[in-house]
């Protein structure tokens, strides 16, 4: 690791660890069982409606208009509809699913069907990833060394190269229940890129692109290709909420095997490792917690074409690497963490927020560049709005700064 990412890292994990000390120290005045906790929908509802007793509902259907900037899209919107429910056991968990369809400035049409479901009082756990993108991105090659060092005038936009295509995504994953909280099962996955449109390249005037080049060297189409693969997974889950966990661990292991079948069909294994683990520091606040999230994606085989090699915001949810654009670090490898201290603001705990930092690092084997060689380091603050308290589920807006870099994103429930 160079000099200045070894300061970058030392900086964000003091200014974490200085504002959690803060923070800690007010724990203990807490004051929440005189402040009712409150959602915002209740400031639209009548003054006496709130002091009626109600049953505990088992499910929540959320329908808000989508209007946010994301670095990888410009100006997004549309409509989101999340569900969120569980079983009338006392002791099932809440699943959610949500369905978003939306429109950009920068002319991307893009829908998307996810969802994390604990059936069957918790013995089926099913996970879901489909999505369909008329998108348009851009390539900045791979590796985190794209950004140098000590260059204080370096524009990430120097390296960028423009790229539309469209994009079909189906994973589906079931697991079910051996043991305490371990579930074990397996998965079929598909990603087709179509109509691949390479702006920069211009082959005649020797202009080449980071997407061509790489294809070609490893024998791949360059105007579409397709990824079939099915997977062995192993889950650990022991949080205390899916859609917004106060204490738990979280833990996949996935390792998928893509098919040598079809035209320009190619044989691959990637192993992907996820772990998420939640502390509460609170007895008497369940929103004062310090999370943890960091997941690895291994190409332990063969090769995948460039589109569909590990990237940040590749993740089911798109949330990895606040303070970067979608997709800027790329490699055959990737290692990424993140921290996030989740604290409230006002004292009914619909307003609360977020201080975080996070590491990213890619490999790039062409040019012998290792995982963990590089590593790009961001920081960031968030607010989360309670929109419904029993099941929590807040909206979460974040403000993240890199190396080179800052983004700002609006999502509906946790970053992770």
């Amino acid at each position: 690791m160079r000099n200045s990412n070894r300061l970058l890292v030392l900086f964000s994990m003091t200014f974490l660890l200085l504002f959690c000390q803060f923070s800690f120290a007010q724990i203990e005045n807490d004051t929440t069982a005189l402040c009712p906790i409150k959602s915002f929908p209740e400031f639209f509802k009548k003054k006496d409606s709130s002091t009626v007793a109600k049953p505990l509902k088992c499910s929540f259907l959320m329908v808000l208009p989508v209007l946010f900037v994301q670095p990888a899209n410009g100006l997004i919107y549309g409509a989101i509809t999340q569900y969120t429910f569980k079983g009338k056991r006392t002791t099932d968990k809440y699943s959610s699913a949500f369905l978003m369809a939306t429109y950009t400035t920068k002319k991307q049409i893009l829908i998307d069907a996810k969802s994390n479901l604990l059936l069957n009082h918790n013995k089926l756990y099913l996970w879901g990833d489909w999505r369909y993108y008329k998108f348009s991105q851009d390539n900045y090659g791979l590796g985190t060394q794209i950004i140098p060092s000590g260059e204080p005038h370096f524009s990430i936009e120097s390296i960028a190269q423009p790229m539309k295509y469209d994009y079909v995504k189906f994973y589906q994953t079931a697991s079910v229940l051996v043991a305490s909280n371990l579930f074990l099962g397996g998965g079929i996955h598909l990603d087709g890129y179509m109509n691949i449109k390479d702006q920069s390249l211009e082959i005649d005037n020797n202009k080449l692109t980071y997407h061509q080049v790489y294809n070609s060297t490893h024998h791949f189409n360059t105007n579409k290709y397709f990824i079939k693969g099915i997977s062995a997974n192993l889950i650990y889950d022991s949080r205390d909420n899916l859609v917004n966990p106060n204490h738990g661990l979280f833990a996949n292991v996935n390792y998928k095997t893509n098919l040598g079948v079809g035209k320009n069909g190619s044989p691959s294994a990637v192993l992907f490792t996820e772990f998420k683990y939640y502390i509460p520091l609170s007895k008497t606040n369940k929103q004062h917690v310090l999370a943890f999230w960091s997941y690895g994606q291994f190409l332990t085989k063969g090769n995948l074409p460039y589109l569909n090699l590990p990237a940040i915001g590749g993740d089911q949810d798109s949330r990895s690497g606040r303070g970067y654009t979608q997709g800027l670090f790329r490699g055959q490898n990737l290692c990424y963490f993140e921290t996030e201290y989740r604290f409230p603001i006002s004292c009914n705990q619909m307003l609360s927020g977020t201080v975080f930092t996070n590491f990213t690092s890619t490999s790039n084997r062409d040019k012998n560049i290792h995982v963990l060689e590089y590593i790009q380091p961001a920081m960031g603050v968030g607010l989360r709005l309670l929109i419904d308290k029993v099941t929590k589920t807040n909206v979460v807006a974040s403000y993240g700064v890199g190396r080179h870099s800052k983004s700002f994103y609006v999502n509906s429930g946790e970053t992770f």
